[in-house]
């Protein structure tokens, strides 16, 4: 059975392709180190955790790379505000964010990279860019300004931005057609601000040149799998796919993923606005389990709005399906349900998450394995029956990370 996902370019479902004899490539696009990062960020995060999770349950590797934003205008802005170089306080929410999704319980990535690190390779990509002849000066910045492409080859913008665009600070829609798609590649800028030699003398590479640069060098372009949340379509990943169109004549990606975002009072939730809950404290109010379940319950394409009495909700189910599982395996002289239930569990979580990720038919199958268990006469499970039992629960646990024994 394949591995079929939405991809957000095409707008089909498909199956998921990789190189033959190599890893499956799986490139994430990580945070900007300035805050502590939110559910929001959460359950983009987990959702490519359990793609991850199901692709290594089918036997296949992943190389899974997701980037470090370590310098940027808000980080500038933060770390002067603390009293900070941009450096320190990078590196100080660098190290929460993984605490955070460790405390969660997602996989780290096989690498992650920071902006910073990669500064010639970036350059190296502005000079490639600029003898396209389509770089042009604005002010004390360069962009690239990409030429008329069919429809198909990259994500719409101008008049259908609204489509897949979030209007946000240092997201602006596009002025005009005539600006519509263009990305800055160079800004001028001096110490102490992040700045480094480049094509047009002093200065920073453009946020959307990062990707691109580690991308190429850890997992080659196109990559198998890309994506994040769904602001980052624009202008991001429209960026970072123009880059590719223009240098590689493909796509960046032969997938692409997106994940609908976290809502709180109505709005998306965002560290730029403040409209936000933390993972830190959302794991206060709850568990791991708990906030995964709850974070899983509605497929990726749908809007969570978050609420604290849902995740508390969500965290009983979880912790009470899991106190049924341990009585069941207790053992005993054996009930009526046996080793064949926990196996036809299996069976249907895997085709869950093969067809399109649907954790939002995965969680009601928990819990109504939970409550079967609960309401059955002997809920022991036979002693000859419990290694079958254990194996197909612990793929479970593999697939979705949940704890369920």
């Amino acid at each position: 059975m394949s591995f079929r996902l939405f991809d957000t370019l095409t707008g089909r479902l498909g199956p998921i392709r990789r190189r033959a004899g190599r890893p499956l490539g799986m490139y994430v696009c990580g945070p900007t180190v300035y805050a502590p990062a939110h559910v929001g960020h959460a359950r983009t995060y987990l959702y490519f955790d359990v793609v991850r999770r199901t692709f290594q349950a089918e036997g296949i590797p992943v190389r899974h790379v997701m980037n470090i934003t370590d310098f940027e205008e808000k980080i500038d802005r933060r770390a002067a505000a603390l009293g900070l170089t941009w450096r320190a306080l990078a590196r100080r929410e660098e190290a929460g964010f993984f605490r955070d999704l460790d405390a969660l319980g997602l996989l780290r990535p096989n690498t992650a990279p920071r902006a910073s690190d990669f500064i010639p390779r970036m350059v190296r990509v502005a000079a490639r860019l600029e003898r396209t002849g389509r770089v042009h000066r604005s002010g004390d910045a360069w962009y690239y300004r990409p030429p008329e492409r069919p429809r198909e080859a990259n994500f719409p913008v101008s008049t259908e931005l609204a489509r897949h665009a979030v209007l946000e600070p240092g997201h602006p829609f596009p002025e005009s057609e005539a600006t519509a798609g263009e990305f800055m590649v160079w800004q001028e800028q001096e110490p102490p601000l992040p700045s480094w030699n480049g094509p047009w003398g002093r200065g920073m590479p453009g946020w959307h040149l990062e990707c691109y640069a580690m991308a190429g060098e850890y997992l080659g372009i196109p990559v198998d799998l890309h994506g994040g949340g769904l602001d980052l379509i624009y202008p991001h990943h429209h960026a970072e796919n123009e880059i590719a169109l223009a240098l590689n004549g493909t796509a960046f990606s032969r997938h692409f993923l997106h994940t609908a975002f976290v809502l709180q009072n109505g709005a998306k939730m965002s560290k730029s606005t403040g409209n936000l809950v933390s993972i830190r404290d959302a794991l206060a109010e709850g568990s791991a389990g708990g906030l995964r379940w709850y974070l899983l319950r509605p497929r990726f394409t749908e809007r969570l709005s978050w609420s604290f009495s849902e995740l508390a909700e969500a965290t009983a189910e979880q912790r009470r399906v899991q106190a049924a599982v341990r009585r069941w395996l207790e053992g005993g002289a054996g009930g009526p349900i046996g080793a064949s239930a926990a196996e036809s569990l299996r069976r249907e979580v895997r085709a869950d998450l093969l067809d399109n990720l649907g954790t939002d038919r995965t969680i009601p199958r928990l819990r109504e394995f939970g409550a079967r268990l609960e309401w059955a006469s002997h809920p022991g499970i036979a002693r000859g029956d419990r290694p079958a039992a254990v194996r197909a629960l612990r793929e479970v646990e593999d697939r979705l990370g949940i704890p369920l024994r």
